[in-house]
């Protein structure tokens, strides 16, 4: 982590996050430098243009560009423009709960409504065959596209609540469960 911060000008913390989020990043089906751009914006306080994300972080300019344009399709980045200085600069959502909204409602987008679509059709499809193994496969798939239709729909309601209600109801999640738990005895 030395070679890090003598490299890049990075405290420790900051490189232990930026490379922590960058492994989660391609966990959750993300770039790895996508995310470590996204995590070197979300911890520093001012805009950054791209050449300062590229020494930063070691990484080639063409990257830096093409994760930059990614980061603003997700919608978590932004392009600032600062006083004196003709560069495009960058910043992320600042606030925690904004950004895990957007992110929420672009994963929901890209990977839950599409496949709610093929669900619906694939259920369809298995209800109007007359093979004789079909039926389980139609009652499996209809199970899960009642699963997806029921977290979609929890997803919208949560969606529509301002911030601090959502963050409440979250933190109410362990008395409801509790609650419920008690009433199942």
């Amino acid at each position: 982590m030395t070679e890090i911060r003598e490299m890049n000008d990075l405290p420790p913390f900051a490189s232990h996050f930026i490379l922590h989020w960058g492994e989660m990043g391609t966990k959750w089906g993300i770039n790895r430098t996508v995310a470590q751009i996204h995590a070197l914006l979300f911890i520093s306080e001012q805009p950054l243009h791209a050449e300062e994300i590229c020494e930063r972080l070691g990484v080639a300019r063409s990257n830096v560009s093409n994760s930059l344009k990614e980061l603003q399709n997700w919608g978590i980045v932004k392009i600032v423009h600062l006083p004196g200085d003709r560069r495009d600069h960058f910043e992320s959502i600042r606030d925690v709960y904004e950004l895990f909204r957007v992110i929420a409602a672009e994963r929901k987008r890209r990977e839950i409504d599409p496949t709610l679509v093929r669900l619906r059709a694939c259920a369809n499809e298995a209800g109007a065959s007359s093979e004789s193994g079909d039926e389980y496969a139609k009652h499996q798939l209809e199970e899960l596209l009642g699963f997806f239709e029921l977290v979609s729909d929890f997803y919208v309601k949560m969606d529509r609540l301002p911030t601090r209600s959502a963050v409440n109801a979250i933190r109410m999640g362990d008395k409801i469960a509790k609650s419920i738990g008690a009433l199942m005895k």
